[in-house]
């Protein structure tokens, strides 16, 4: 072949491998077999399949075009398919792709692949750490040289990295000798002129190089997804378990002042404060339905009319039956409910009412808190929108948890004026499945992008 021809095929097969495995990386059940670090047998048969079966192709293309080569990478698939899924895969995937060269009479390319399946599966074994396989670099100087830096302090003979290189190397030595003295039992690309021929080499360590590469950034860029969705789950566990010691301590203050004067009012405080309890810790839902969020509020009223005295405490609630099945936030509505009674009503001589309201629109929830109470001034909506005094946990909150859950798809409005009243509307988009949680939401856009 001359050696215009074999330079354009040495930078064809760079683009083939890397549009190989760029297009074998954006399925995400190829992505699920690829990363995962332990596999069945069907996993691994399903693995070995998604690898092979377009270089089987380009095999045969070679056969079919005999002046184009680049399609035939069944030297660097065997060898990717052994350091990634090990001895097994590599061999049974070396064996799958040898088919169609055995049966154009190189015999010799089955023998062959699976030495290099089985070698690359023990180098796969042998890496100390399994991010080494992953950060191969086909610039071999960078290597000798982090080596070097490593082993000044401790000596260390073996650096995987550099194994890594020499074996493909070596391997591929191995592959010119068979096509030297048995020219017709297996295939391999050769130029007369040195400096070709050391780009042929340096193609089959790049090839490799690329497609580990580029399956390694869509792993670094699934490593960053799972670690942004544990931080978004880890925010929500902290934001949840914010509001449980907060509501705790109001609950036990109303306690230890019925205590002396009202011991039966008090211990059937505790009942109601003993079933509230049991609902929070024995649920770890981020996301309950809006029925069951509305029972943990009224256990939570029964405790505020036994405070406040029901000719001072009226609740109204309008609520749409076909909301009752959505799923919502948990502890979403009590925080909310707190602020109408403490800050709306409390203060309030004659007491008031609380309206509790729910309805569907499209593909939205709309839940309203409203209270007939004092009200807030504006400059207080400005500076403190939660209206608790100091701490402000409660409806700030509520806001953070909705916009860690939701992102900008939820709203929630406080419309509050002096002397007239509070109302809290929330405009909550309808989760697709039920029992949701909140890094759902998150791996549905994530998805949505890979």
């Amino acid at each position: 072949m001359e050696q215009r021809l074999i330079l354009i095929n040495l930078l064809i097969r760079l683009g083939v491998a890397a549009a190989v495995s760029s297009a074998l990386v954006r399925s995400v059940e190829f992505k699920s077999l690829l990363f995962r670090e332990k596999r069945p047998l069907r996993q691994r048969i399903y693995l070995i399949l998604w690898i092979s079966i377009p270089i089987v192709l380009g095999v045969w293309i070679r056969f079919s075009a005999k002046s184009f080569v680049a399609g035939d990478l069944s030297f660097e698939t065997t060898i990717l398919l052994g350091v990634v899924a090990g001895r097994f895969s590599g061999m049974v995937g070396g064996a799958l792709i040898a088919l169609p060269a055995v049966l154009h009479g190189q015999w010799a390319t089955l023998p062959f692949n699976l030495l290099c399946g089985f070698i690359a599966g023990q180098l796969r074994n042998l890496a100390p750490d399994g991010e080494d396989i992953w950060s191969f670099s086909p610039f071999i100087d960078l290597s000798v040289y982090r080596m070097i830096r490593r082993n000044l302090p401790t000596p260390r003979l073996f650096d995987w990295q550099v194994t890594f290189f020499v074996s493909i190397v070596a391997l591929r030595f191995v592959q010119m000798e068979i096509a030297h003295f048995m020219p017709r039992s297996t295939f391999s690309l050769e130029s007369p002129t040195w400096w070709v021929e050391g780009l042929i080499w340096a193609s089959s360590i790049m090839v490799i190089g690329t497609e580990l590469k580029i399956w390694n950034s869509v792993r670094i860029q699934i490593k960053l997804e799972e670690q942004q969705r544990l931080l978004l789950q880890s925010r929500m566990q902290a934001l949840q378990n914010q509001i449980n010691p907060h509501f705790l301590f109001n609950t036990l203050n109303s306690v230890s002042s019925l205590v002396r004067v009202d011991p039966d009012t008090a211990r059937e405080l505790i009942i109601k404060l003993a079933t509230i309890l049991r609902r929070l810790l024995h649920s770890s839902d981020a996301f309950v339905p809006l029925q069951e969020e509305l029972e943990f509020i009224d256990n939570y009223l029964d405790i505020e009319v036994v405070r406040f005295g029901r000719d001072k405490l009226q609740v109204v609630k309008e609520l749409d039956p076909a909301s009752l099945d959505v799923m919502v936030p948990s502890m979403l509505l009590q925080p909310l409910v707190e602020n109408s009674i403490k800050h709306g009503l409390s203060s309030k001589i004659e007491g008031g009412s609380i309206y509790l309201r729910s309805r569907l629109t499209d593909s939205h929830l709309t839940i309203e808190v409203e209270d007939d109470g004092v009200g807030m001034a504006s400059a207080q909506l400005l500076e403190k929108p939660t209206g608790l005094g100091g701490s402000g946990i409660g409806m700030a909150n509520v806001a953070e948890r909705l916009k860690v859950l939701y992102g900008d798809t939820a709203r929630m409005t406080i419309d509050s004026r002096g002397g007239r009243g509070t109302l809290v509307r929330l405009r909550l988009p309808i989760l697709a499945t039920e029992g949701a949680i909140p890094v759902a939401l998150y791996e549905e856009r994530s998805s949505t992008r890979r």
